[in-house]
């Protein structure tokens, strides 16, 4: 909760939402309120409610609960082993899963059809019909109360009709007859229906769509991940000088103005200004930049970023909430709850589908009344009616399909997070890439070596790595790594001295060794002639990092590192113009390498510069011009953009904040992964659509039959099965996707 002057704000935990109708409806209610303001957000199933003084949250979780839903003030997230609403929910599935497949085979092959077999049947259906089925006629009455329908209402009644005239033809019928037989057959037959039992449809139908939420809520419960992802990020605690003693304390005692120690390899606990002390700062997860920055006396530095160098004092300015790093998970969850979610393709369905269905139901029974045909024939045909178009299909069509894509996808290096991801791939027209880790490797290499004249490159490149190998720099280590490939072992140093932020010196072979910046080599009065300057200069402005390297009172060289471009990244954006495309680089680098980075993958339009605010800034206005936006990043400085845009799209070798905050995730971390991800999505959405329209198709050209009366006692089972298999089997082909990918033969 906060609270600003006559106003306080809530987080709500929403629960008994099925569908987004509902959200609306608790949104609606909340705002009927005077001085409330509400958003309620189906997906992370929270809502966030502004409200005047005066107004209790009490009132607000009193109006949730009239409105028949649960709520509480938000918890810490849960994960799916210790909520209590997910562990139900999966012991639904498990038990409709264990007491409904005996049903279904009994009731579809008849040699196991032993004496009394339908009476085993009621037995085991009925406490899935009653209980494991309880979330959908808890929403279907639920939907009554406000004069609405949903696929949970369609669900809800199919099941309780197929089970209702079950019993009725049990108990009042012949089918409880000692020795009574399901054949199964297609012929179409006249009859009063009550031979026939539909508990296989009832607790097929049951099983099947409980699989379907169950696939569903596994996916929405990690919605808050991405947030406990960046809290994870910052210290734990802090060495605060109180009294000119070091005290260590948890972190939440620290208090602005505060003097903290920051040794090499810790994290800074909190944002503050450098008192003492001069260091390297890898601020990557918040500029996105591979090379550290040096910060002296006076510079500002932020929380959870790391000290790679030497110790540092450092005041605190901003604690708790109004950090960076606090700001960055306010980000992400902003961007979150702002983000339109489409409803479920099967709700928009049932908007039109579910009413008709009733009407016709409702028109077979009077019109059998009016025809002369008795109460029993009418009612069965109107309750065939139902059962025939009880969605089984309708319910395994999306689950299925993203089980089979997401599986083929994991393969692949291709994770979907769920069903609600895939709308946006088939309007996604724009492409925004991350530059540090997504188009380049995302760390330092070595690209040149430079000698004087007379000089050996190999020499140079010897001398230089022997003293670097004793820093920790990242520049240092690539240099060494550099060397080592090249030359191989490498000979030990003596006398280090490591000058923050301008380079390092020690003894190498006898030979007083120099290697960074020129004024770290102008204090023992050498300076690069000419030439050397010039190659320098030249590195510098290409965005590269140089270093040069002297001995013995001259200076022998230049050594060039930069982040290079990934080899596969051209192609792979050559193919994103391919599906469609156009793709920009968004990144917090400067406007020289983000440039030079552009034209070597060929993508013209760039924006630099751009902090994790800038970044949201930036696919907000690209989305205010009607474009539909996917982004690819890899670092928690992206995780809000991902977050914010259409589809957002982490590499697996990034950070976890930024795999949270995503919709797809690419482990094998090369642009590759990005078209096949949007191709995978595009197919897998398509196979959904497909799956939904002959999932329909099935049940309503069986509906005439029905209400005709003309419906053989087996052949809604039948039609279902036969949906249902259909559905399975054009699901399976998407194990036959390729990746585009020229590496890839899988």
């Amino acid at each position: 909760m906060s609270s600003g002057a006559g106003t306080a704000s809530y987080d709500l935990e929403i629960g008994g939402m099925t569908c987004a109708s509902c959200a609306t409806r608790i949104e609606k209610r909340l705002n009927r309120i005077d001085g409330v303001a509400a958003s309620v957000n189906y997906a992370t199933e929270k809502a966030h409610v502004e409200v005047a003084d005066g107004v209790a949250v009490d009132d607000l979780i009193s109006e949730v609960v009239r409105t028949g839903y649960s709520a509480a003030l938000q918890r810490p997230d849960q994960s799916d082993e210790t909520d209590p609403a997910f562990r139900m929910l999966r012991l639904r599935l498990i038990v409709a899963a264990a007491l409904a497949i005996p049903v279904i085979a009994l009731s579809m092959i008849e040699p196991l059809q032993f004496p009394g077999w339908q009476w085993a049947s009621l037995a085991l259906a009925t406490p899935v019909v009653v209980w494991a089925a309880w979330p959908f006629h808890r929403a279907a009455l639920l939907n009554a109360r406000h004069r609405a329908v949903t696929m949970d209402t369609l669900i809800s009644v199919g099941v309780t009709a197929a089970f209702l005239w079950s019993l009725y033809a049990l108990f009042f019928g012949t089918a409880g007859m000692w020795g009574m037989t399901h054949p199964f057959r297609f012929t179409i037959e006249r009859g009063d229906g009550l031979g026939s039992i539909y508990l296989e449809v009832a607790a097929g139908v049951t099983m099947f769509l409980l699989l379907g939420r169950f696939l569903e809520q596994r996916s929405k419960r990690r919605a808050g991940a991405a947030l406990r992802a960046l809290g994870e990020l910052g210290a734990k605690d802090v060495s605060v000088i109180r009294d000119g003693r070091e005290e260590r304390m948890p972190l939440e005692a620290l208090a602005v103005g505060d003097v903290f120690v920051v040794r090499p390899g810790e994290k800074i606990a909190t944002d503050g200004i450098v008192r003492e002390g001069s260091s390297a700062v890898d601020a990557s997860m918040i500029t996105g930049e591979s090379v550290p920055i040096e910060v002296r006396a006076g510079d500002a530095v932020t929380g959870a970023t790391v000290n790679v160098g030497g110790r540092l004092l450092v005041a605190a300015t901003r604690v708790g909430a109004d950090t960076q790093l606090a700001r960055m998970a306010r980000l992400v969850e902003e961007a979150q709850s702002g983000k339109a979610e489409a409803q479920r393709l099967a709700d928009r369905l049932s908007a039109v589908f579910v009413p008709i269905v009733f009407g016709i139901s409702a028109v077979t029974l009077v019109v059998w009344l009016l025809i002369g045909g008795g109460a029993a024939a009418a009612f069965t045909a109107a309750v065939a009616v139902l059962i025939i178009a009880c969605p089984c299909a309708l319910g395994l069509a999306t689950p299925m399909a993203l089980l089979v894509g997401t599986g083929r996808g994991a393969q692949l290096g291709v994770l979907i997070k769920g069903p609600e991801v895939l709308e946006s791939t088939r309007r996604v027209d724009t492409i925004v890439l991350d530059k540090t880790g997504t188009v380049t490797t995302g760390r330092m290499t070595l690209v040149d070596v430079i000698p004087a004249e007379g000089e050996d490159a190999t020499e140079v490149l010897r001398f230089a790595a022997a003293v670097e190998d004793a820093s920790e720099h990242p520049i240092a280590q690539a240099i060494v790594r550099g060397a080592t490939e090249r030359i191989g072992e490498l000979p030990p140093v003596d006398e280090f001295h490591n000058a923050q932020g301008r380079g390092v010196t020690g003894v190498v072979e006898s030979r007083a060794v120099i290697a960074g910046r020129p004024s770290l080599l102008a204090d023992w009065a050498l300076h690069l002639d000419p030439d050397l300057e010039s190659a320098f200069d030249a590195a510098e402005s290409d965005a590269r990092t140089a270093i040069a390297v002297a001995w013995d009172g001259r200076v022998r060289g230049v050594v060039v590192v930069a982040d290079q471009v990934k080899p596969t990244s051209a192609d792979a954006i050559a193919a994103l113009r391919g599906l469609g495309l156009r793709p920009v680089l968004l990144t917090g680098d400067n406007e020289t390498a983000a440039r030079r980075t552009a034209l070597a993958v060929g993508i013209e339009q760039v924006r630099a510069g751009a902090l994790p605010e800038g970044k949201v800034d930036e696919i907000v206005a690209l989305q205010r011009q009607g474009r539909v936006v996917a982004m690819v990043g890899d670092g928690v400085n992206d995780a809000a953009a991902l977050a914010q845009s259409d589809l957002g799209i982490a590499m697996g070798t990034g950070t976890d904040a930024a795999i949270e905050a995503s919709d797809l995730t690419l482990v094998r971390g090369d642009l590759w992964g990005a078209v096949d991800s949007i191709r995978l999505a595009r197919r897998t959405l398509s196979t959904i659509r497909g799956n939904l329209f002959w999932a329909l198709a099935y049940n309503v050209a069986a509906i005439p039959l029905a209400a005709l009366g003309l419906l053989n006692p087996m052949l809604a089972g039948a039609a279902m099965a036969f949906s249902s298999v259909f559905v399975v089997v054009n699901s399976l082909r998407l194990r036959r996707f390729r990746s585009s990918s020229p590496q890839t033969v899988r």
